[in-house]
């Protein structure tokens, strides 16, 4: 990473992907209860009025320009009702920890488009990183191939989600959107609510949620946690760093995806989900590398 590159900038990426990968279990319980588009729009109209009272009590800057918020409710779109629109659709069968390996595809497919959209150089050295990160993602997809928790469809599905989510980082990237983070986050979220509160209502009918101890727990969690702190961290991330350098951590979804699964939910973890979490850990270190000239 540029600016963010060094130690704060890994911590941060890190604490941003163990985030990101927590929210496949409380996901994986929502989606369970048959109406995950409703769930996705009450998530963020809650995260968004949130955001909204944190930006009018902190007084915070709001866009000046319509091309400001056409971009941010763009980036909203992609990334919220898109990306897990259709990663909770996938969920409904697609076991948490596949949903996380599947998710740490996305490096590698921004890397391939980074150079021509970004204007990001792919080194053979980053070329080969991501070639590894991914190899190790094939390999524990390939020891759940065929099964229910891997279902071709489902899996279809996730990576449609993926590659919504790598749009969404163009769009940040390339619009240069350098409004305030905290009433960034509450245009995005609050366009995300306007899309699928429609669509919910359209596909799945009325909301009929059962109101359990479980259902509140991960609510809260994925508003609080993911759709306002982990949103936000992302957006700065992206702001102070190289969007395939950042990427590059999705490739440890699976590390803590999977654990988390397996801890809380009972989900396998094999020997080849070793090895190929090996080869993740090999890949992540070689795309943050830089040659010794370049960090003088």
């Amino acid at each position: 990473m540029r600016r963010a590159h060094g130690t704060q900038g890994t911590a941060l990426a890190l604490l941003y992907v163990c985030l990101w990968a927590s929210a496949f279990v409380p996901s994986r319980i929502l989606a369970g209860l048959g109406q995950p588009l409703w769930v996705l729009a009450v998530r963020f109209v809650a995260a968004g009025l949130i955001q909204l009272g944190f930006a009018m009590a902190l007084a915070r800057p709001w866009p000046r320009s319509r091309a400001s918020w056409a971009s941010l409710a763009a980036y909203g779109l992609l990334a919220n009702a898109g990306y897990l629109g259709l990663t909770y659709e996938a969920l409904r069968h697609l076991s948490a920890g596949m949903g996380a390996i599947i998710a740490s595809t996305n490096p590698l497919v921004l890397a391939l488009v980074a150079p021509a959209l970004l204007g990001e150089a792919l080194t053979l050295r980053k070329l080969f990183g991501l070639v590894s990160g991914f190899c190790g993602v094939l390999m524990s997809m390939a020891s759940r191939a065929g099964s229910q928790a891997a279902r071709p469809a489902d899996v279809g599905i996730a990576f449609g989600g993926v590659l919504a989510l790598v749009a969404s980082t163009v769009v940040f990237k390339r619009l240069k959107i350098r409004e305030d983070l905290v009433t960034a986050n509450a245009i995005q979220l609050g366009a995300s609510a306007v899309a699928l509160l429609p669509l919910a209502w359209a596909i799945e009918g009325q909301p009929h949620l059962p109101v359990t101890a479980a259902l509140f727990g991960s609510f809260a969690y994925l508003v609080l946690l993911l759709s306002i702190g982990a949103s936000f961290l992302w957006f700065w991330l992206l702001r102070n760093g190289e969007a395939s350098r950042v990427s590059a951590f999705y490739f440890l979804t699976p590390i803590f995806g999977l654990g988390l699964a397996a801890l809380l939910l009972h989900e396998r973890v094999t020997w080849a989900d070793a090895i190929g979490l090996g080869a993740v850990a090999l890949g992540i270190t070689l795309v943050q590398g830089r040659p010794r000239e370049a960090r003088r």
